[in-house]
């Protein structure tokens, strides 16, 4: 049987077994575009010199994202000669991607792409927290490879991420619109990993909580000692 186009579902028993990638891998294919972006504006004529074509494009923030589109499309591609399935989350944004680089390129106007993490994350967002109100945790399509967590730790992880990428998204409306866009492309990129990493870390005692490898371990070094009391 061929593999999905998508992603398994993570109740899915084959998505472990077919659908595994390097983490370390994974997370330069996510933020492998990001960087191509941040270079290529801050480095926009020097590309240009040493590529005449990419004058084609306009100014730095937009060659830069040309080159965010071409990333882009290189990692999905990437992904999918790895396990043969699209990624759901990287599939969106990449989408967004497209459509707003489309329009920032053709319209010449770079509040397009500066719309790109707003939009992006308020769909996230959105869909997470929806989830929850029909009684789906849809985060484990991030993370349920690295953590296996309870019905609750779930459900209260996906609220609390959903909040995060809502909040995420009125950051980057504050940003793009009161600084310049070099410090939005810096903030995009420097700026917002580590507020997402300190947040992933601050989820740790939650996770700890509601963690089924915990609860496991606990069961059966109760189970042993039953067994050696008598």
């Amino acid at each position: 049987m061929n593999p999905p186009i998508l992603e398994r579902d993570p109740s899915d028993p084959q998505k472990e077994k077919k659908e595994g990638v390097n983490p370390l891998l994974k997370l330069v294919l996510e933020l492998g575009p990001l960087l191509v972006f941040f270079f290529a504006n801050a480095r926009g004529p020097w590309l240009v010199e040493k590529f005449p074509v990419l004058a084609e494009f306009g100014g730095p923030i937009f060659v830069a994202t040309g080159l965010f589109m071409a990333a882009t499309a290189i990692a999905l591609v990437v992904s999918w000669l790895l396990i043969r399935s699209l990624p759901i989350m990287p599939l969106v944004s990449g989408v967004v991607v497209f459509i707003f680089g489309a329009l920032t390129l053709y319209l010449q106007d770079d509040i397009f792409i500066k719309m790109k993490p707003t939009i992006v994350n308020t769909l996230f967002g959105g869909v997470l927290l929806g989830g929850l109100f029909f009684g789906r945790s849809l985060l484990g399509y991030v993370f349920e490879s690295a953590f296996k967590l309870d019905a609750e730790g779930w459900r209260k992880l996906t609220f609390r991420w959903g909040l995060f990428f809502l909040f995420l998204a009125i950051v980057n409306e504050v940003v793009w619109r009161n600084f310049s866009t070099d410090t939005w492309v810096t903030f995009k990129v420097w700026g917002i990993m580590p507020i997402t990493l300190l947040f992933t870390f601050s989820q740790m005692p939650l996770i700890l909580r509601h963690s089924l490898d915990d609860k496991a371990s606990g069961e059966q070094k109760a189970g042993g000692e039953e067994k050696a009391g008598k």
